[in-house]
């Protein structure tokens, strides 16, 4: 990671930096960061308290979609508008309080009430949910593809 936004001054002042940061992975496209706007950050970079939330989500799909491809549930589509509840405190340090997933899911095959479970699975084996220190839960939704659903249980 390198930061960015040192515009000449670096930290004379609050007001006197960007908060702009470039992550570099070796073969892989640049992630280009920010802090959120509400601290003085660009909003059309990604800010860390996206990306926690964004890592807690895309974990526990990827889990959800290897426990369905093992246990015979055929995923067609998933999405997630996964949220994150923060606190602040007067000294300007924060925490998360706790987050939610929001997973909506089209199967095409197999058992919903399997695919629904699965999904309590899946926050089990989740290596972010495990590492972080506050509540990670997870509102399901299990729709059908529309069309032949045979191979649905």
């Amino acid at each position: 990671m390198t930061w960015t936004g040192n515009d000449g001054v670096g930290t004379r002042d609050y007001r006197s930096y960007r908060r702009d940061y470039l992550v570099r992975t070796e073969s892989k496209p640049n992630l280009l960061g920010s802090a959120d706007q509400a601290f003085r950050g660009d909003p059309c970079r990604y800010n860390p308290e996206e990306l926690l939330v964004a890592a807690l989500s895309s974990c526990h799909m990827l889990a959800y979609l290897r426990l369905c491809a093992v246990r015979g549930i055929i995923v067609d589509g998933y999405w997630d508008e996964a949220e994150g509840v923060m606190v602040e405190s007067a000294d300007g340090s924060g925490r998360f309080e706790s987050a939610v997933l929001h997973p909506v899911v089209t199967i095409s095959g197999g058992d919903p009430n399997v695919a629904r479970d699965l999904h309590d699975e899946a926050h089990r084996m989740c290596f972010i949910a495990n590492s972080v220190n506050f509540a990670v839960r997870h509102e399901a939704t299990i729709t059908i593809a529309p069309g032949d659903n045979s191979r649905l249980q």
